[in-house]
């Protein structure tokens, strides 16, 4: 039985590595759109876009100054240790769509089924040991009732904040980072009121200007000047299609971020600007009715009977909106980078399309265009198989053959993990399921994609088709005709008596 199983596996990985080359001749397309839901752009007559992350990128210098400001009010403002300085934003720390266990102080990655990917909790800059994980959270299961509420805050009794916003990078690295600072020093606190004076600091970053003075100071510093922002914005309008805008950011910081990435005349592409909407209460609120802001910021009082192009228009609500431009349901395609704020309530409430952008989605498909993740994943999916079909060896020396073949699975998931993020591996897988994060992205966003250019590669009547993914009952009837590659092992065929 030994020689047997030994043989299998040599036979395996023969096959996994003759599989490499023709899996690597069909690399993904880091500029493709993905679609979660069939959608033709000929439907779409009107585009609505965000501004941050959607329109207008960042670089890497403004997480920085995002976690500076927020530790030096940590400091100023709420009276914590002067020594927290001594730590910098480390950009490789977290990933978006992280989970924060408010009273624990412990940063994790949950899957879509609400299960915590064991070797990704985090207390401060230490990984917690599985054991204490499981001996915590009575298992790995994180209950229901305990999860945040619908746009992923803590609330109403709720435990965990889940990290949505890309903007959230340094709010996570800073709490993990303070964490990691009273932990050290072995000082008595309380992980609730951490968690709210920093959620409190890095909201005061924005809402006191600090953000927004420093980025208008220094524009080429802090936006990552595109044309291709303006050819995407041009090209719809060629082609007759109306524009608009809605963000949270204040007036004249869109105003000299437009005019950075896309001209002086940039008004003139779009129908509608909305600015300071305060989403996604924008989607939920009909009370609060639209101000116009005049050329120097300030609000004025008329009575709005019209969004006039040309015109900048602040706070407002989605139902004033659709009242005054009569833009409704499925002709009208909404892009955001914000799962929740911006396209939970669009997709669910209004039957807009949704158009998701996940800047994470491009570096991750070229990591995964490499030869070794490809050939590490071919591996470790050939290998789960053969533990799946060798499992029925009941005997003392085929168990212990597949103990060693666990043991290397794990590795390799190990190994999975670091090629993405050392610390919580992709943004949307865990080592066996769609994380948290993607089961959101895949409810709330019809299609998705890295930035808005990816739009130039598409004809604007060119219709999205979600890829049919056989369904786990389906898979046993059509492997031998749709699955090829890892799914074509050598014992596939091979019927086993159970003993």
């Amino acid at each position: 039985m030994k020689n047997y199983l030994w043989s299998r596996y040599k036979e395996a990985k023969k096959v996994t590595k003759e599989l490499v080359p023709s899996i690597m001749s069909n690399m993904l397309n880091p500029d493709a759109i993905f679609s979660n839901n069939e959608m033709s752009l000929s439907d779409i007559e009107i585009y609505g876009f965000d501004y941050d992350y959607t329109l207008v990128f960042y670089s890497k210098h403004l997480h920085t100054l995002i976690f500076n400001a927020a530790r030096d009010l940590l400091i100023n403002e709420h009276r914590y240790p002067a020594e927290i300085r001594k730590y910098d934003y480390d950009p490789n720390f977290a990933i978006r769509g992280l989970h924060y266990d408010v009273h624990r102080a412990l940063l994790m990655k949950i899957d879509a089924f609400h299960y915590i990917q064991l070797g990704t909790v985090y207390r401060g800059l230490s990984v917690v040991p599985d054991e204490e994980v499981i001996a915590m959270y009575d298992g790995s299961h994180v209950p229901l009732e305990q999860m945040s509420d619908f746009y992923g805050k803590s609330s109403q009794g709720n435990t965990m904040k889940q990290f949505m916003d890309i903007f959230s990078l340094p709010e996570m690295t800073l709490l993990s980072c303070v964490n990691e600072y009273f932990l050290k020093n072995n000082i008595d606190y309380e992980p609730v009121h951490l968690y709210k004076d920093v959620k409190d600091s890095i909201r005061d970053v924005h809402i006191k200007g600090i953000m927004y003075r420093a980025i208008e100071a220094d524009i080429e510093k802090y936006i990552c000047y595109a044309e291709q922002t303006r050819a995407v914005l041009a090209k719809l309008a060629d082609h007759g299609k109306k524009m608009f805008l809605i963000t949270n950011s204040p007036s004249s910081f869109v105003d000299k971020g437009m005019k950075f990435i896309v001209g002086k005349d940039w008004r003139d592409l779009f129908d509608v600007v909305i600015v300071q909407a305060e989403k996604p209460n924008f989607f939920n609120d009909k009370r609060r009715p639209f101000r116009k802001v005049n050329e120097r910021g300030v609000l004025l009082w008329d009575k709005i009977h019209k969004l006039q192009k040309g015109q900048i228009y602040k706070q407002g609500n989605l139902y004033e909106f659709l009242k005054l431009t009569g833009w409704r349901g499925s002709k009208v395609l909404y892009f955001g980078d914000h799962i929740y704020s911006d396209l939970a309530d669009l997709t669910l409430k209004h039957g807009w399309r949704t158009g998701a952008i996940i800047p994470e989605l491009r570096s991750e498909i070229k990591i995964m265009n490499t030869e070794k993740y490809i050939q590490t994943m071919t591996w470790l999916q050939t290998l789960t198989g053969l533990l799946e079909h060798m499992q029925v060896h009941r005997d003392p020396d085929s168990q212990m053959i597949l103990e060693e073949w666990k043991k290397e699975r794990k590795e390799m998931r190990e190994m999975n993990r670091n090629f993405f993020n050392a610390q919580f591996g992709s943004i949307f897988r865990t080592d066996e399921n769609p994380t948290y994060f993607l089961r959101r992205l895949s409810r709330f966003a019809d299609i998705y994609m890295a930035s808005l250019s990816c739009l130039l590669n598409y004809e604007p009547d060119y219709t999205f088709y979600p890829r049919r993914t056989p369904l786990q009952h389906e898979l046993p009837g059509w492997s031998d005709q749709l699955c090829t590659g890892t799914f074509r092992i050598p014992f596939l065929q091979e019927t086993v008596q159970i003993k």
